[in-house]
């Protein structure tokens, strides 16, 4: 009697559950919280069920059974330790989502934006880790001949020393790197970067792997530790404003005030430029030719490449065409 009282308590909490959150959220459509509470029960309501229906099993059985009966309340501490760590890493990803989705979807120019879409998700995960690292533990306590180790695991002190002594590993390695790089500042979602002489933007900073889009849209994958133990440039770490540069190696005799001008008119009526700043420099001298390098501004790192490219084209093209003499030319002088 005992036992079917208590299964039909746990099955009437669980319908009542159920159903109290179903109008709640069918209130919640109209109002300022349903996007929040609609994919929280979606996520949650089968581990919510399966905890509740597993609690009272678990409670209907006899405190300390014996001979079948203790195997069969066993299994189903189990299962409800695996059904409750289910429940909070569902939450966990719906936390998640529904953060991602009250952030603005243009993530280039506000580097705060960036900044939370970086270390929203690596916390995530890493809180899912330990979460299923405390349920591990948990299922090893219930085994007389490991629960001392499970409840060293179970420990503060445990489940750090334990992460921090499988860190040698280089997933886990990776993962305390993901940490590091999510709240080190340094790179963000959107970012652009070089790496290894290729350039290109941060598509994705995983916890284990960082994904960059290259400029020919390959996509880069390297593991968290490449940026905690290599240097790398961030070309939008402040902004997302990129000065593109063209070097060119023209003869001694190139008039610069009349490449200033033909810069000026290409920079001018390029749709790239972002109407900031531009200037035409000598930055080197050698014996056969100087060089000029040109520097322009734009709104981001695919848009100075591609303006790089057209200032580079147009100035060869110009000189080509205009002023061959001003090519690099190499000189010998004839003794008769």
């Amino acid at each position: 009697m005992r036992a079917a009282l208590i299964m039909l308590a746990t099955l009437v909490v669980a319908v009542l559950l159920d159903i109290g959150t179903r109008r709640l959220v069918r209130r919640a459509n109209h109002g300022r919280y349903r996007w929040v509470l609609g994919p929280l029960r979606n996520a949650c309501r089968r581990p919510t069920a399966a905890a509740l229906l597993l609690t009272g099993l678990y409670l209907a059985l006899p405190p300390r059974p014996t001979g079948w009966l203790g195997d069969v309340r066993h299994a189903i501490g189990l299962l409800l330790i695996g059904s409750v760590a289910w429940l909070v890493i569902r939450a966990l990803h719906v936390a998640e989502g529904v953060t991602f989705s009250r952030l603005p979807p243009e993530v280039v120019a506000d580097r705060r934006i960036r900044r939370a879409r970086t270390q929203i998700r690596p916390v995530r995960r890493f809180t899912a880790v330990v979460v299923t690292i405390v349920a591990i533990g948990l299922i090893m306590t219930t085994f007389p001949p490991i629960r001392a180790f499970g409840i060293s695991v179970l420990g503060s002190a445990g489940v750090v020393g334990a992460l921090i002594g499988l860190s040698a590993r280089t997933a886990l390695g990776n993962a305390f790197a993901g940490i590091q790089v999510a709240f080190s500042d340094g790179l963000h979602v959107g970012d652009v970067v070089v790496i290894e002489g290729e350039w290109g933007r941060v598509e994705e900073v995983k916890l284990t792997n960082v994904v960059v889009r290259l400029w020919d849209d390959r996509t880069l994958i390297l593991p968290t530790m490449y940026f905690t133990e290599r240097p790398f440039q961030n070309w939008s770490r402040h902004e997302a404003r990129v000065v593109g540069k063209v070097q060119i190696h023209v003869d001694h005799t190139a008039d610069l005030e009349d490449l200033r001008t033909e810069t000026q008119r290409l920079v001018e009526s390029s749709p790239l430029w972002d109407r900031s700043q531009w200037v035409l420099q000598m930055v080197d001298a050698t014996a056969t030719s100087v060089v000029i390098e040109v520097q322009a501004a734009a709104a981001d790192g695919p848009s100075a490449w591609d303006l790089r490219c057209d200032l580079r084209e147009g100035l060869i093209r110009y000189i080509r065409d205009n002023h061959p003499q001003w090519l690099p030319r190499t000189r010998s002088e004839y003794k008769p």
